[in-house]
């Protein structure tokens, strides 16, 4: 009686103990699954954020397009809407099959990345890394798409195609590894949080480069003096000035790659800073034109939005509002005068902008960001090294795209010829070039 009765008492502490562990064990199993379902839940939103800004950067290429037709003149209109087109479509194959490898794979010296054809190339992050290389697709199809502007209403479609698989494919890629990709750059502390160095000056100076190889249009410059060709829409490009600023919502705030967590303040604050330098820059713009030209003028505030834009994207989540407003003012400053001196003085003929846009703004916004950024700023005592690292890295990409532009822009003008002849130009492209217009009466 004894031995059952102490048996009966052993497989109750057993069972006791064992339940004892369950319940201790159940809060940790379901804390646990909790936090695996909230870093799936992060993860998601985060997620959708980037593909969100996916979206809206691909929108840019629409504005991209109506800027640069309503600027340019209607004979040529669908000759640069082709052109922007197939940036795209081109850009999105070259970009996924060689490009990003160059740009995000293993680093080799700092100068490019692993070149895995077709593949992720090892990127790793918090998002999907497909999720990652359809956002950085967009960003490829803006470098490539400034060109076009510049060198618009002269230039061979052969021509454009062959140096648009070039930029995608090889000159874009190895200098965004510089500064994305964990190259040279990156290893300094070089900062361009969406772009202003990496994607909208190397766009700038390869456009220079261009258009100084093409030569300007037919009748821009006669007996030593610029004559001006207006755009034949400006409708179209206010529409698309409009569109690319929608766009920039996406094209620097989603560059945070988050929006769950701290990165919720973050993309915040980006939005404001890039809304404040977009208008300083517009209505800089407006008022120096007025100031100097006795005009308003709506073609020089549409491109200082756009100076605002392209200044404010490398340092947008370091500086503040303050910062946004000052840097937008400087780079709207800046774009006149850059207008006013590749075409006055250089004679260099750009139809859209697109040098001092995107060149002169780009390297000037890359070094404010060493000026007006509040932890390193020159202005809240950081001192020079912040300043000077990304002076560095505005040099480089300017370097890197006259350098390469010219290189490829003087070999394609002496193996297929840049230009098209002098007939075509005079009677529009469309016909030409397309075998159709725009307009159709």
């Amino acid at each position: 009686m004894a031995d059952v009765l102490l048996d009966t008492l052993s497989v109750a502490a057993d069972t006791i103990a064992a339940t004892s562990e369950l319940v201790a064990a159940a809060p940790i199993e379901g804390e646990a699954t909790m936090a695996a379902d909230i870093a799936s839940l992060v993860r998601s939103i985060d997620t959708v954020w980037v593909l969100l800004g996916a979206m809206l950067v691909f929108i840019m290429q629409a504005g991209f397009a109506l800027v640069e037709s309503g600027f340019a003149r209607t004979k040529n209109t669908t000759n640069i809407l082709t052109k922007n087109l197939m940036d795209f479509c081109v850009g999105s194959i070259l970009f996924w099959a060689i490009g990003f490898g160059l740009m995000f794979g293993q680093s080799k010296w700092g100068l490019f990345g692993s070149i895995d054809l077709f593949g992720m190339a090892g990127w790793e992050g918090d998002i999907p890394d497909t999720a990652f290389l359809v956002f950085q697709t967009m960003f490829s199809a803006t470098a490539a798409t400034i060109v076009s502007g510049a060198v618009a209403e002269r230039t061979k479609f052969e021509a454009y195609f062959v140096y648009s698989i070039c930029i995608f494919g090889i000159i874009y890629p190895i200098s965004g590894h510089w500064g994305w990709g964990g190259g040279w750059l990156a290893e300094l502390g070089f900062h361009d949080f969406a772009g202003s160095a990496i994607v909208h000056s190397l766009g700038g100076w390869l456009a220079l480069a261009g258009a100084a190889i093409v030569g300007p249009r037919i009748g821009k410059y006669r007996k030593g003096r610029t004559h001006a060709i207006p755009g034949h829409n400006l409708t179209m490009a206010t529409l698309g000035v409009f569109l690319l600023w929608f766009g920039w919502f996406g094209f620097n705030p989603c560059s945070q790659l988050g929006a769950s967590g701290e990165s919720a303040q973050v993309i915040s604050d980006v939005f404001m800073t890039t809304n404040i330098a977009a208008a300083a820059g517009g209505v800089t713009t407006l008022i120096l034109a007025w100031l100097l030209y006795g005009k308003p003028s709506l073609s020089l505030s549409l491109n200082g939005v756009l100076a605002g834009l392209v200044g404010i994207t490398a340092g947008c989540d370091l500086v503040s509002p303050v910062g946004a407003l000052f840097i937008g003012i400087l780079c709207g400053g800046a774009m006149l005068a850059g207008v006013s001196f590749f075409d006055n003085v250089l004679k260099i003929d750009d139809p859209v902008g697109a040098i001092s846009v995107h060149g002169v703004c780009g390297t000037l916004g890359t070094i404010l960001t060493g000026v007006f950024a509040l932890e390193g700023g020159l202005l809240y005592g950081g001192g020079f090294e912040m300043i000077g690292i990304q002076a560095l890295g505005a040099v480089a990409y300017m370097g890197w795209g006259l350098a390469t532009g010219f290189v490829l822009f003087k070999a394609l003008d002496s193996i297929v010829g840049m230009r098209v002849d002098r007939r075509i130009e005079e009677e529009g492209l469309d016909i030409y070039e397309h075998g159709e217009t725009a307009y159709n009466s």
